[in-house]
């Protein structure tokens, strides 16, 4: 299969290019820059210079495609504009989908587990609670596209668990807790540290993203997950341990300014399932669970 890849040379769209090609297929990855045409190269697929907001770019590599799957998502992190980076989201899903509508082709994008209301262990059947302000801005992308599934376009969506770890992770969420232990000087938890965070290995959902290109039916909605739900206390406990920083709870008031705009993740009880993904697509993680992956110390190596 010919495919086209969004985020081809991003921390999880290198992991699907790889996945891909050695699965057998072709890949024919985005590229904005000179060293990410090189990466593409370098891992055997074919460069296609564009980019996120190049609407023609994703149209003509859409077209010329057997199938496309989108990871491409502007960066997150203080000071940038998450509204503006939600609008060119639902533009180039919108483009992509016009470009395959009545060709049954596929069509995967990527999604987060956290959309949903917190609280309680979230599944595929849950929809995005726009009720809360920033899902409301990122939840409609899972609208955009699945409304193409009555197009003749076979959508899935990968609801990504908001830890995707491995080694190689520099900008996740696990980098940016360990930045601010090292910052603050402790390693923190809010309340008594039970709330969850569901995790997912990068190559489990590399792996994820392969099966819902060959096989997930129109409308689809599949959890990348790993781990149901960590509790946040043992990740800080890791960090703290690592970094030789003491391990602290903080108040729901200290938060904010702790964490930064990482308190929600920090804060709100975020347990997923993928137990209907594994039923319905055969997939089954097989890579370390977080803190496992934590405990090995890659995380730290550049960090004391």
């Amino acid at each position: 299969m010919r495919v086209f890849v969004t985020g081809a040379t991003g921390y999880i769209g290198s992991a699907i290019v790889r996945e891909l090609l050695a699965a057998g297929h072709q890949v024919r990855g985005l590229a904005r820059s000179d060293a990410a045409a090189a990466s593409l190269v370098s891992a055997g697929a074919v460069v296609h210079r564009g980019a996120l907001n190049d609407l023609d770019s994703l149209r003509s590599g859409a077209a010329a495609s057997d199938g496309v799957i989108h990871t491409a998502f502007n960066n997150i992190g203080p000071g940038t504009d998450f509204a503006a980076s939600c609008q060119a989201d639902r533009q180039a899903i919108e483009t992509i989908g016009e470009a395959l509508v009545g060709s049954d082709r596929p069509f995967v994008i990527t999604s987060g587990t956290a959309l949903a209301a917190p609280g309680h262990l979230t599944t595929e059947d849950d929809t995005p609670n726009l009720e809360i302000p920033l899902v409301a801005l990122r939840g409609p992308s899972e609208e955009v596209v699945l409304s193409f599934a009555a197009r003749g376009v076979r959508v899935s969506v990968v609801r990504n668990a908001p830890s995707v770890h491995s080694n190689g992770d520099k900008a996740g969420f696990v980098p940016a807790l360990i930045r601010i232990a090292r910052t603050t000087g402790v390693s923190a938890y809010v309340g008594d540290g039970s709330n969850r965070s569901a995790a997912v290995h990068r190559l489990d959902a590399a792996h994820l993203y392969r099966l819902a290109l060959e096989t997930a039916p129109a409308g689809a909605r599949l959890h990348a997950v790993g781990d149901e739900g960590v509790p946040f206390r043992d990740i800080a406990s890791v960090i703290g341990h690592h970094l030789d920083l003491p391990v602290v709870s903080i108040s729901n008031e200290e938060a904010g300014d702790h964490f930064g705009f990482l308190v929600a993740f920090a804060s709100l009880d975020l347990p997923a399932s993928s137990a209907l993904t594994q039923q319905r697509l055969g997939w089954h993680p097989v890579q370390p669970g977080l803190i496992p992956d934590l405990e090995e110390g890659h995380y730290f190596k550049n960090e004391r």
